[in-house]
């Protein structure tokens, strides 16, 4: 007789919380101080509490990704990355901030959305949830939005999906986002496009984060 496999997927849950406050306060975002009973253990973790972001892998006609360089001072390096931003406006549908993000870090619009894969971060020391769209029939906006700070120099580039699937392979590039999304896509390519969300996909793990209901 031979048992049921259970199914490979992540479940969620949630340990008892004995309490929770703001270890920090800062500009982005907060890091956050949990102590939650788990296994007759009363633990305490500091993690950052994060709003969760959204990014885009724009592919066009030719199954060339639309790249973006920019500077990133934590690790000290210029990245190439796909355009992604912050789901920090109030009541903003995950898809509606991926359309304004693509706007203003690329200049362009997108036809077509689904969604392409989800992960979280670093989920030892974030709850920072990510989705990942695939943004098909790009063309360009009539004008180009105006950028500061880190985004104020920001270098687009439109990559073949093997080209930069290689770079991925090689370790030359190094943004989450961009592996995932460029490793997803590769695959999903292989199989025809199947199995991509809904654009308009229901996210129950952003809500799941930290202490969001």
């Amino acid at each position: 007789m031979t048992s049921a496999v259970r199914a490979l997927r992540d479940e969620s849950g949630s340990a008892e919380l004995e309490s929770s406050d703001v270890a920090f306060s800062g500009r982005v975002w907060d890091i956050r101080r949990d102590t939650f009973q788990l296994n007759d253990e009363s633990i305490t973790r500091e993690y950052m509490d994060h709003t969760g972001a959204v990014a885009i892998l724009a592919l066009d006609e030719q199954d060339r990704v639309l790249l973006i360089n920019q500077y990133r001072h934590p690790v000290r390096a210029r990245l190439w990355e796909i355009p992604a931003g912050l789901l920090d406006i109030d009541a903003e549908h995950p898809l509606d901030a991926a359309k304004r993000e693509l706007a203003e870090e690329a200049d362009v619009e997108a036809a077509e959305w689904a969604v392409l894969s989800e992960f979280y971060t670093s989920p030892g020391s974030s709850d920072e949830a990510i989705r990942i769209y695939l943004a098909r029939g790009v063309t360009a906006l009539p004008e180009r939005f105006d950028r500061e700070a880190e985004e104020a120099d920001i270098e687009k580039r439109w990559v073949s999906l093997d080209e930069i699937t290689d770079a991925v392979r090689a370790r030359a590039v190094q943004n989450p986002s961009l592996v995932t999304g460029v490793l997803s896509a590769y695959i999903a390519r292989e199989r025809g496009w199947t199995g991509l969300g809904a654009a308009d996909a229901d996210w129950p793990r952003l809500r799941q984060r930290g202490t969001a209901e």
